[in-house]
């Protein structure tokens, strides 16, 4: 419960992405984003009217992701396709006559099927799920304890047991390769095993398969731990809700609700739907979708998002959202953006294995003919080499080492509030050094108060606050709203504003009774003010207050002091950035003393007095020294954001703030800022490290081999081994917590 002194929680906002006109970003061309054919845009598949949407079962790593694409690419009429590893959902961009054939193309390929946003079948157990990894081991023993008795007998059981597990690995590649995937690890594999078999090393086969049976299996654990916060967050969301009909009560799907209906929520129960709570006030567990940890007091009216737990009481909620449409709805959508916008060095490992691939494929050929045909080598040992070298140029460790690891760093991230829009924000925040930050609703707690009134000599402060709070009126500022909520509090009547419209730069005004009222900063006036106000205003801005100034048809008719307060995590989060070696600055469109005030106690630079154009002009200076992050909260920002090397909003700040966002606080934290830094440096390293593994190791076993010193069981740990260790290294991440 909340207790009186504490100020009502802003409902967590988080808003559907939608393009909008802004500048670009200088430190990241297009030119770099789009160099090959892998640098698709999948954004508009997301947004396109029409587009089909699936739900993708038996993914097991970001590989087979691109494998059902590749698959659903053959079928005709396809324009665009996208599949969204981290919430499993499958988008094209087709007519819907192709619907079924896209289906038959992904099961060819050896997937399956759902409606998107069904849920999910029961998860298979343990034994089933592992069944074909304990026979082929059960048959691998037996085949050994036989040959110690009769080594015949044991080398044909060992032919046997490779057979069988060859069966669906050989079955599976056809099927990719047929649906556009011919260099699948499946193929290598198959390719592998089958010479050795011809070769007479079926024990080394059956080894082959059993290690890359146990990889598979360890490949999906780890891509269920790195989709475990989708998943979490999708099971918020109840099937069905409680709709009133009148007196009457049905249970519906959560898809037929519609705004404007009424539902009931049990205590204990989650709301299906965003929604605005009816009758008496009630309290919320909204720690799921904003990590705060103690229950939020609702007031009648008040918005409650899709996903809280209702405490106390039963209560009634106004449906608000449509159905896709709800905070849990626009989370995942932020999520699956996230996964869309894939990092520069990730790009690069793609490209850079499409052609890894087919060169090692080339090479295990020529290692298998050169020597047995120019220098009279004999044929076997050197066809078992090129079998080797075939396992140990997979690239599927090396493919998964950078996805994995911003995977897990992504997913990291949320745990403290932070969502990051995918892989390319994540490379670019390891970058910044600087921090610029607005000042309302983002230093501050964005919620001012009204410190004075001061009206001229023979108005009534009541009088003056009327005229203020009808100018006001409808505005989101949260001067504005400040302005307005003081006028409620003291009780002063409210006037009637017409032709009310907004001052670009230089404030607002509107008609009350009759004549032209305006509201401005002290700078931005109208009129000559007298010295005595310029002075007083002076006071009140050295002082950290926000003046503004009421006049009327070119008269002055008083001033209205406020005064914001500062987050009490933003001094904290400013040490624990320049202890990262990051610098802050403010930019504000706030007046200078104001500014300096809250600079001064957070210990940061600052320019005040920007408009949005002007804060655009600051951070392209700033942004050509050192790579610079900009966080805000308000519709001015967007333009700032978008022109720095990455924007970070405030989860609780404008609809466009967060659409123009590379990232967002969705707790609304600013410690979360450094611990965000920190996590994207670790992801970096992890990358490094990563790739390091993958290619070291191949190095390693490459001249082992090719020396004799190794064979194929070792060849497939140099990939199996890798995968395991790259993943296992990503996962890593997955401990760091806020």
């Amino acid at each position: 419960m909340r207790t009186p002194s504490e100020k009502p929680r802003a409902t967590p906002q988080f808003a559907k992405m939608t393009p909008i006109s802004a500048p670009q970003k200088p430190a990241i061309s297009k030119a770099a984003c789009c160099e090959s054919d892998s640098c698709e845009n999948p954004q508009p598949v997301q947004e396109a009217a029409g587009a089909l949407r699936w739900q993708v079962a038996g993914m097991d790593c970001a590989a087979c992701a691109r494998k059902v694409e590749n698959a659903v690419r053959q079928v005709p009429e396809v324009r665009q396709v996208q599949v969204l590893f981290a919430t499993e959902k499958l988008v094209v961009d087709a007519p819907a006559s192709q619907r079924e054939a896209i289906e038959q193309a992904v099961r060819a390929a050896g997937y399956t099927l759902r409606k998107a946003n069904t849920a999910a079948p029961a998860t298979p157990s343990g034994l089933r799920e592992n069944l074909p990894i304990i026979a082929i081991a059960v048959f691998m023993a037996l085949s050994w304890a036989l040959e110690q008795v009769h080594p015949l007998a044991g080398r044909i059981a060992f032919t046997v047991t490779t057979l069988v597990g060859l069966f669906p690995v050989a079955r599976q590649a056809w099927r990719l390769i047929r649906s556009g995937n011919p260099f699948a690890i499946e193929t290598l594999m198959s390719v592998a095993a089958t010479g050795a078999l011809i070769i007479g090393a079926s024990e080394e086969a059956a080894m082959v398969l059993l290690l890359f049976l146990v990889g598979e299996r360890l490949e999906g654990w780890a891509a269920n731990r790195a989709r475990s916060g989708v998943s979490a967050l999708v099971a918020l969301r109840p099937e069905t809700a409680v709709r009133l009909r009148g007196e009457a009560r049905e249970t519906v799907a959560i898809s037929e609700l519609q705004p404007g209906d009424v539902i009931e929520v049990a205590a204990g129960g989650r709301l299906p739907a965003d929604g605005k709570l009816l009758a008496a006030a009630a309290s919320f567990d909204e720690s799921a979708l904003t990590g705060e940890s103690l229950p939020v007091e609702r007031q009648p009216g008040e918005k409650v998002p899709a996903g809280a737990t209702s405490v106390d009481r039963l209560v009634s909620l106004e449906v608000t959202s449509r159905p896709g449409d709800s905070a849990i709805d626009r989370i995942l959508h932020l999520i699956e953006e996230a996964e869309s916008k894939r990092a520069p060095i990730e790009r690069f490992i793609d490209r850079f294995s499409r052609i890894y691939t087919p060169v090692i494929m080339a090479a295990a050929v020529l290692t298998a003919l050169i020597p047995p045909l120019l220098f009279a080598a004999p044929w076997l040992p050197w066809i078992y080499k090129a079998l080797a070298l075939l396992l140990i140029g997979c690239p599927c460790a090396l493919v998964i080492s950078t996805p994995a690891a911003i995977t897990s760093g992504l997913a990291a991230a949320t745990r403290f509030g932070a969502l990051i829009k995918g892989g390319a924000a994540l490379e670019a925040l390891g970058r910044v050094e600087q921090i610029a930050f607005d000042k309302t609703g983002t230093l501050t707690a964005g919620t001012p108060q009204v410190t004075a009134i001061d009206p001229v000599d023979g108005l009534e402060a009541e009088a003056l606050l009327a005229y203020a709070a009808a100018v006001e009126q409808g505005s989101t500022h949260p001067l504005a709203q400040a302005v307005v909520r003081e006028a409620t509090t003291r009780g002063v009547a409210t006037l009637r504003a017409g032709a009310q419209r907004t001052l670009a730069g230089a404030g607002v005004e509107a008609q009350v009774e009759g004549r032209l009222l305006r509201i401005s900063a002290p700078d931005k006036v109208s009129i000559a003010l007298p010295a005595d106000w310029q002075a007083r205003i002076r006071a009140q801005e050295a002082q950290g207050q926000t003046v503004i100034v009421v006049t009327a048809s070119d008269r002055l008719l008083g001033t209205l002091a406020l005064r914001d307060t500062q987050r009490a995590d933003a001094r904290d989060a400013v040490e624990k950035l320049r202890a990262l070696g990051v610098g802050s600055v403010m930019l504000t469109g706030d007046n200078p003393r104001a500014a300096a005030a809250i600079a001064a106690e957070l210990g940061m630079e600052y320019r005040a007095g920007l408009l949005p154009a002007d804060k655009v002009t600051a951070v392209n200076a700033l942004n050509a020294r050192a790579p610079l992050a900009v966080v805000g909260d308000g519709i001015n920002d967007a333009p700032a954001m978008k022109a720095a090397t990455i924007g970070i909003a405030m989860g609780s700040g404008t609809d466009v703030a967060l659409e123009a966002a590379d990232a967002a606080l969705t707790h609304n934290r600013l410690a979360a800022l450094p611990e965000m830094i920190a996590l994207a440096r670790a992801t970096h390293r992890n990358i490094r490290q990563n790739i390091a593994i993958a290619l070291g190791l191949k190095a390693v076993f490459l001249v082992t081999t090719l020396l004799g010193l190794t064979g194929l069981w070792l060849a497939v740990l140099a990939d199996t081994g890798a995968t395991v260790l790259v993943t296992a290294n990503a996962l890593r991440l997955l401990r760091k917590r806020g």
